[in-house]
């Protein structure tokens, strides 16, 4: 990790910029402030993203760069090298992640991986708003990204995840709430002891 001030990037993978994913980051987010980590959040639900185009030039390359970069991959790919924790979150759609969320996945992962792990020992932390069900597995498939690329990653004192599908409803989710409070809590924790 960086000598300088730590630093925490948060990915919005819903198309509701000031949804109940974003409550949920947020309060995850305010709570590393309070412990004086820095943090950022970005949105990239909503946006257009493609799918990787498996064209291999990142691989060829190893510039952690992506040949199809005008939509902002280079800009996210970046932001996670600069951060010492990652935040992925996304809604549950047919009991998985956003379609921009697969893509950020998928491309970082292609564009980063070629290049000798440069995530590795970050710690990365998944939180998914899901209606009733589904949402295990969109923080499962979330994951997944940061152990493929041996990433620590921080839990709570449940799943990372709210039953929320209204706007709104994250806000009378108490356990939701305080399942992002204690996240939060447990990734600053861990991030200071790495540091």
């Amino acid at each position: 990790m960086r000598d300088s001030m730590v630093k925490v990037v948060a990915f919005n993978c819903s198309p509701r910029k000031d949804g109940n994913t974003a409550h949920m980051i947020r309060t995850v987010l305010d709570v590393l402030e309070s412990e004086g980590i820095e943090t950022e959040m970005v949105q990239v639900g909503g946006n257009v993203l493609r799918g990787c185009a498996v064209c291999g030039a990142c691989k060829r390359n190893k510039d952690m760069k992506c040949a199809f970069g005008k939509d902002g991959i280079n800009d996210y790919a970046q932001k996670m090298l600069d951060a010492d924790g990652i935040i992925i979150g996304s809604p549950t759609y047919y009991s998985d992640m956003t379609a921009e969320c697969k893509a950020l996945i998928d491309r970082c992962g292609s564009v980063l991986g070629p290049a000798g792990k440069p995530l590795s020992r970050k710690v990365g932390a998944a939180v998914s708003a899901v209606r009733r069900a589904g949402g295990i597995n969109t923080i499962d498939s979330i994951q997944h990204f940061f152990t493929i690329n041996e990433m620590y990653i921080a839990s709570s004192s449940y799943w990372n995840m709210s039953l929320s599908r209204d706007l709104g409803d994250f806000e009378k989710d108490e356990e939701g709430i305080r399942t992002m409070r204690k996240l939060g809590e447990n990734m600053a924790y861990l991030l200071k002891k790495l540091q």
